[in-house]
This record gives structure tokens, sequence and C-alpha cells, in this order.
């Protein structure tokens, strides 16, 4: 079975999340409940919050199920 991954992004970075990986600590939506909402679809909603705080806030996801892309690193 393959992995599933969602991908958010708002031109700057691309947010990944690996749900299967997950743990639910909740430190996501508490931290910046403008762009995490786990009670709506989608539950990522990057919107105008700068990519250097949400950048910031991924970073302390516990389990690594969150994570993200400079776009500007990406190589085509």
């Amino acid at each position: 079975m393959s992995e599933v991954v969602k991908k958010y992004t708002n031109g700057e970075i691309t947010v990944i999340w690996k749900p299967d990986v997950c743990i639910h600590s909740g430190i996501c939506f508490r931290g910046l409940p403008a762009v995490f909402h786990p009670k709506k679809i989608p539950w990522v909603r990057l919107g105008e919050t700068p990519s250097e705080r949400i950048m910031d806030q991924i970073d302390l996801c516990p389990s690594g199920a969150l994570s993200y892309i400079k776009n500007s690193e990406i190589k085509d």
C-alpha cells in the first residue's frame, strides 16, 4: 500500500503532510491556529500567514508528519 501524502502551497513554500505518520499531538494547530484547522477541509490553509512563521511551527512537529519545501529550491 502506498503512503498518503497531502501537499499545500502558497507559492513560496509547499507544506507536506503525511497523515499516517501524524500522532495528533496538536502542536501545529495550538501554535498556529490561523493555518492549521483540524476540523475543516482542507485542514491546512496557508493564507496570508508569513512563510517563515509557518516553517517555524512545522519545525516543532514531533512526529515529522509535517514538513515543507522552499519552492525556490526545487530544481526542475
